[in-house]
Parts: C-alpha cells; structure tokens; sequence
C-alpha cells in the first residue's frame, strides 16, 4: 500500500509539473482570411484575440463563425502540444 501511494504522489508531482510547463506554452491561431487571431496557452486559455481589417464591412454572421471557427483551431493546436508535451515527458498514466 505504501508503494502505491508513493506512486500516486510521484504521478501528482509529474501532473503539476506537466501543468506548469503547459502554462508556458503558447499557440497562435488565425482565421482563412486573416482577419481573426487567437493565441492560447498549452492550458487552453485564452490569451488574445484579435480582429484586424474593416470590421464594417464584415457582416455579423461571418464574423462570428470566424472566431468560433478560430477559437477552435487554437484548442486543437493546444491539445496537440499537450499530447507532445506528455509523450515526452514519459508520463505514464494507469490504465492508459
């Protein structure tokens, strides 16, 4: 029993330092046409989001799904570094 919980404790102190790393990590998204972009963190946090160009001109609709569709992009690419950032590191979780 002591060796499981020694093994949970080293897995908790890998996570946490996963997590930290992850928080250091920024991916950078933009729409098709380049009038949307979104960075986020390896946490998936929302850190900018930024609409260039004539904003006028650009109907309401359009302009939502471009950020949706951006936003979107972002969690992907930030998911996948999650994954490499894991692989690397060795981690092994139960079960898995």
């Amino acid at each position: 029993m002591f060796d499981q919980m020694k093994e949970l404790w080293k897995l908790r102190n890998q996570m946490m330092e996963l997590q930290k790393q992850l928080g250091a990590v920024s991916v950078e998204a933009a729409s098709k046409d380049g009038s949307v972009k979104v960075i986020m963190s390896g946490t998936q946090e929302v850190k900018e989001v930024s609409v260039t160009g004539d904003m006028a001109s650009m109907k309401a609709d359009k302009l939502a799904d471009s950020i949706k569709d951006t936003v979107n992009r972002a969690i992907k690419m930030s998911q996948q570094e999650a994954a490499k950032k894991m692989q690397s590191s060795g981690l092994q979780l139960p079960g898995m």
